[in-house]
């Protein structure tokens, strides 16, 4: 999503130039230029697929919304398996209209979790809950910290339900420490994402990730803490902004790239 003017075959020739080693996808690129095609191409290219993103949206109150919400994620975990990736992101979901019950939002996630757990082990993928800042819980999801991301997954075996850490969603919390070294020393620690913030948000703030070192998160504490923690997996660059998506995307690509190593390394 950092370079979404690319074509996947034009992302997966930028990817070989720049010598990076593998790829998070989303999961409507890739139905757009076809499953099977998109695996075929990022196994010849030598690609890892780090994860897919995403599935969840599993709060809604109406039978028929649920079942419909479990059918996709079952879905998207077959798109994981086909892909070659062991990690399915899931953004929960939001209150459902008229709701103000945050409690009964995040007990459904774990009843959907309970369903999707054996589903998702026959695949060999894992499901990975993303925290987003509490900005987004009224409409995209309801798990808004680590701890409460672990307190879900903790429910359930950790090689089938973990966390993902992503520094945008994150930064602000004076627990994440603890959270991190939590998800490591549980085995839960399935993902890690980078973006920064900046300010002013634009409207409707879902755009508003800056790119790595335009903002105010210490990013290299950060990858500290993940590699204390035992995190030994990929590290993801996950943009959402409207002026990157305006530029040229193999010039965006080299910058993110000089970024991660800038900042990072």
């Amino acid at each position: 999503m950092t370079v979404r003017q690319l074509s996947l075959p034009e992302l997966v020739r930028g990817l070989g130039e720049q010598g990076v080693p593998g790829v998070g996808l989303w999961r409507e690129p890739v139905a757009a230029h076809g499953l099977a095609a998109t695996a075929r191409l990022v196994r010849d290219a030598g690609l890892a697929v780090t994860t897919l993103c995403r599935g969840g949206f599993f709060t809604a109150e109406e039978p028929a919304a649920r079942a419909a919400a479990l059918d996709d994620n079952r879905a998207a975990l077959d798109e994981a398996a086909e892909l070659g990736t062991d990690t399915l992101v899931l953004v929960s979901g939001g209150l459902p209209p008229g709701s103000r019950d945050l409690f009964g939002a995040r007990e459904r996630i774990a009843d959907a979790l309970a369903e999707l757990a054996p589903y998702a082990a026959e695949r060999g993928v894992r499901l990975a809950i993303e925290p987003l800042h509490p900005m987004y819980a009224a409409d995209r999801c309801v798990v808004s910290s680590l701890d409460q991301a672990l307190d879900l997954a903790g429910r359930f075996p950790a090689e089938r339900v973990g966390v993902v850490v992503d520094t945008y969603h994150l930064w602000w919390d004076d627990r994440v420490a603890d959270g991190i070294a939590r998800a490591g020393a549980e085995g839960r620690l399935h993902s890690f994402q980078l973006a920064d913030w900046t300010t002013p948000l634009p409207e409707g703030v879902l755009n508003g990730r800056g790119q790595i070192g335009d903002g105010a998160v210490d990013f290299r504490w950060f990858d500290r803490e993940v590699r204390a923690a035992g995190y030994t997996g990929p590290v993801e660059v996950e943009l959402f902004n409207e002026g990157l998506w305006a530029r040229d995307g193999r010039e965006v690509l080299a910058e993110t790239v000089a970024r991660y190593r800038a900042h990072l390394l």
